[in-house]
């Protein structure tokens, strides 16, 4: 008799493997063309994203060019310590996380901030006007703006000559340290605003209009709408974007700092990013830089489930 029950419950198992496979390949047979789309995108993040993950083993290697992965010697976590005894380590942590948690503080915002004014406009062609204002900058490459920037500022500059005319002593903006992360965030800003919205817009537009038809019949008036219905609608996006920037408080984007600072500017301007290329690229040091970038994405991934954990604790928005 036991043997026989378990027979039974092995081939109800086996049976309920079998409808899921079945109702798994008539999905795939459905939608066949919905799925042929998709692998585009599975092959660029399987070549581009999960390939090079062989490569990490570098990290634990004296990498040569001549011996390739599987002929260098390995050296464990030599590059490790070496980066965490580095002279210019805690500049580097201390440089990265102020840069992005400048972001997160008026970056981040400034996007929501604008989709809520936006949302308030009533004249449809003047509201059209001003978002296509806003999105243009993002469509102009970091290059050219890089170059605006340095024109601008220069010490005979259009900003340096409109402070002469008003009294005021020139600046040299580019080449003062101090003056570096004002002028990277304050850029970010213009160039991001107008196109970081657009993901805010697309929520409010998600919202019941009968909350508001319900709100004006009590008595709440267009800041009060905006606070407790518009803001409110729109958290679950605020949440998910924000455990987002949290993860890559470390990955500040290199090609805009390189572009932007020089050796004068170091001191505040030099972050693990610009670091590693000039370690890795320049330098051809690739063991060292492996090393580095593989500790800034086990530091990014501890961040964003950190920031995922404390979400989901604190509040009913969560990204996974």
């Amino acid at each position: 008799m036991p043997n026989v029950q378990g027979n039974m419950v092995t081939t109800a198992a086996g049976n309920r493997a079998d409808t899921k496979w079945s109702i798994i390949k008539r999905d795939i047979i459905r939608n066949r063309y919905i799925y042929l789309i998709l692998l585009p995108v599975i092959a660029y993040y399987i070549v581009f994203h999960y390939g090079p993950m062989y490569g990490l083993q570098i990290a634990f290697k004296d990498y040569g060019l001549a011996d390739g992965i599987w002929g260098s010697p390995w050296v464990g976590f030599d590059h490790f310590k070496s980066f965490f005894g580095n002279y210019y380590f805690w500049r580097l942590i201390r440089n990265t996380l102020l840069i992005n948690i400048y972001e997160l503080l008026f970056a981040f915002p400034a996007s929501i901030i604008l989709a809520l004014l936006l949302n308030e406009i009533r004249k449809g062609f003047f509201k059209r006007i001003v978002q296509t204002i806003s999105y243009l900058p993002h469509f102009i490459s970091i290059v050219v703006v890089v170059g605006m920037m340095i024109d601008f500022f220069a010490r005979d500059g259009l900003v340096n000559n409109l402070l002469l005319m008003i009294g005021l002593q020139p600046i040299a903006f580019m080449q003062e340290p101090e003056w570096f992360r004002f002028m990277y965030i304050s850029s970010g800003i213009w160039q991001g605003i107008g196109w970081g919205s657009i993901i805010y817009l697309a929520s409010i537009a998600n919202i019941d209009p009968t909350l508001y038809d319900a709100a004006r019949i009590d008595g709440a008036g267009r800041w009060k709408q905006t606070l407790h219905i518009t803001l409110t609608g729109i958290m679950p996006t605020i949440v998910i974007m924000f455990i987002l920037n949290i993860g890559s408080m470390l990955s500040v984007g290199s090609e805009k700092i390189i572009l932007m600072y020089n050796p004068i500017t170091y001191e505040t301007a030099d972050v693990i990013s610009t670091y590693v290329y000039r370690k890795g690229i320049l330098g051809a040091d690739f063991g060292y830089t492996a090393a580095v970038g593989l500790f800034n994405s086990v530091i990014s991934f501890i961040l964003i489930v950190l920031a995922n954990s404390i979400s989901k604790r604190v509040s009913e928005h969560k990204l996974w």
